[in-house]
């Protein structure tokens, strides 16, 4: 498990407008926030250090990219072994159809979210890239009928209200 990170009310307010707009420049966040910029600029490159901020991501509706059937796939792997996890996981990354990949206890393994273009789109991945490998023992495929974004992992404060 990884280590906590000591996060001061400066890295927070740094941290809440990112989220919120991660094109935001230093200049406006040191203002922001009542820093230098320079200031600014050294906190972002520490909370990307330490692995606070893992990236920054441009989101693009599948739909609109001749995708717009997305499937949850539950998928069961036998034997569950330490050796098979890696491979498997990277194989399924490298699926461009791909979104999301879980590791999961319980009676499934994995938990893939999937973007495809029809059915038959669905049904080509399931067959040829799921259930035909040896170790993938069971495939349970639900549809996603619509999905809706959740807030941002830190709230905002009072202050930016």
């Amino acid at each position: 498990m990884d280590a906590s990170v000591v996060l001061d009310p400066v890295d927070l307010h740094l941290l809440r407008l990112l989220q919120n707009d991660a094109r935001t420049t230093y200049r406006d966040l040191a203002a922001r926030v009542g820093v230098a910029p320079s200031t600014c600029l050294d906190r972002v490159a520490r909370l990307r250090r330490s692995g606070v901020i893992l990236g920054h991501q441009l989101r693009l509706d599948p739909s609109k990219l001749g995708r717009g059937l997305q499937a949850l796939l539950s998928v069961q792997v036998r034997p569950h072994r330490r050796e098979l996890v890696g491979p498997f996981v990277e194989r399924v990354r490298g699926l461009p159809e791909a979104r999301t990949v879980f590791h999961l206890t319980g009676p499934d393994d994995y938990l893939v979210h999937v973007a495809v273009a029809d059915m038959a789109d669905l049904q080509r991945l399931v067959l040829d890239e799921f259930t035909s490998r040896r170790e993938v023992a069971r495939v349970e495929t639900r549809l996603i009928f619509q999905q809706w974004e959740c807030g941002p992992l830190l709230p905002p404060s009072h202050a930016e209200s």
